[in-house]
């Protein structure tokens, strides 16, 4: 018997026969039927101890019983105190099911684990849940960087996670809106024993080398070593350690890490506050950053205040097609013809262009 069946069997109390494997099959395929009865806090646990069955059949029928469950007992059951290997369970077995998923998100006993598993899962209302225990988030990197890379994490929501690892937007940076039919349910409260006790920043420490800024006439070799040093180094570093770097390095930590595929990371280091207009003029050029790192560019006053900072935006492929093109009617007539016949724009934009162009009678 795993280790996991013997915890959610344990829990059972009485209702422990109806799932123990040395009990008669015969008890356990009727019971794997779900006619048992029992609370929907019980029946639910006994359920997913029978999807561990050592008998094909009794999983089967189980798994079958657990995907059928009346909505009001699911959310009676996953609303109530459960073990977190059931929890678990439950999340890998309606891992499509973004309302079931909800419920055990907002479980107080859901583990971090399954939290983790839970961040990359292709339901944005899910996502927010997850992002808004911060709890959660301080004592459990892997989670936060599985909110970082799932597709579905809007900027809004890594706004509040940035915010709550200290990165904050800058001045002149245009909020993302928030569109939200209804308000979100609120997450667990902290379990007093399991919350972090150091704020972020105390827990991360960043070697002064990677702050400070490298003599600008530094040897070509020794700027090659020391660019293959700070690869190595991040490669090891947790997640919470690649944002808090992000935010406070230098022009070499920035220039790798908002190159992240994580975009937690990549919008901490365009975020940097020493951060130059000729890097960000650099980075929207760029091809290879994600689509967030230019919306943050493009919702930046200051930034976009620059002419060729405007003209890169509005050429690069990945700045989005609604945020470029509001971009168009600042630009010369010279850069629109270019950006008209571009085969590398979208082409919502070489169509704007087109039509700016002809309202002057200049196509």
């Amino acid at each position: 018997m795993s280790e996991e069946t013997a915890d959610i069997l344990a829990s059972l109390g009485p209702a422990r026969r109806f799932a123990d494997p040395a009990s008669p099959l015969d008890s356990r395929l009727m019971a794997a039927s779900g006619a048992l009865p029992l609370p929907p806090p019980q029946l639910l646990s006994v359920l997913v101890a029978l999807t561990l069955d050592p008998d094909a059949g009794v999983k089967d029928k189980a798994i079958g019983s657990l995907r059928g469950l009346p909505e009001r007992v699911a959310t009676a059951a996953l609303g109530a105190k459960l073990p977190a290997a059931v929890l678990g369970v439950c999340a890998e077995l309606y891992k499509d099911d973004g309302a079931r998923l909800e419920l055990v998100a907002l479980n107080s006993a859901t583990s971090d684990e399954t939290c983790t598993f839970l961040a990359a899962r292709p339901f944005p209302r899910l996502v927010e849940i997850l992002a808004q225990n911060q709890v959660r988030l301080l004592r459990c990197p892997p989670l936060v960087e599985a909110l970082g890379e799932n597709p579905l994490t809007g900027m809004a929501t890594i706004d509040r996670i940035l915010h709550f690892l200290g990165v904050e937007r800058g001045e002149m940076e245009e909020p993302e809106p928030e569109s939200r039919a209804e308000p979100l349910p609120a997450p667990p409260p902290p379990d007093p024993d399991t919350a972090p006790d150091e704020a972020v920043d105390d827990q991360v420490e960043i070697p002064a080398d990677l702050i400070e800024e490298a003599p600008a006439d530094l040897p070509e070799e020794q700027k090659q070593e020391r660019s293959q040093n700070l690869q190595a180094r991040v490669g090891k570093m947790t997640i919470i350690e690649k944002v808090k770097l992000a935010r406070l390095g230098n022009v070499d930590a920035r220039s790798l890490l908002v190159r992240d595929r994580n975009k937690l990371v990549a919008a901490a280091a365009i975020r940097n506050p020493k951060i130059t207009d000729n890097e960000i003029e650099g980075f929207a050029r760029a091809r290879n950053l994600c689509d967030e790192v230019m919306r943050i560019i493009a919702h930046n006053r200051q930034w976009t205040r620059a002419y060729p900072v405007k003209l890169a935006l509005s050429m690069n492929p990945k700045c989005p097609p609604q945020t470029a093109v509001k971009f168009l009617n600042y630009l010369t007539d010279r850069d629109l013809g270019l950006i008209m016949r571009s085969r590398d724009v979208a082409g919502v934009i070489s169509a704007q262009a087109r039509r700016i162009l002809a309202r002057k009678g200049k196509t």
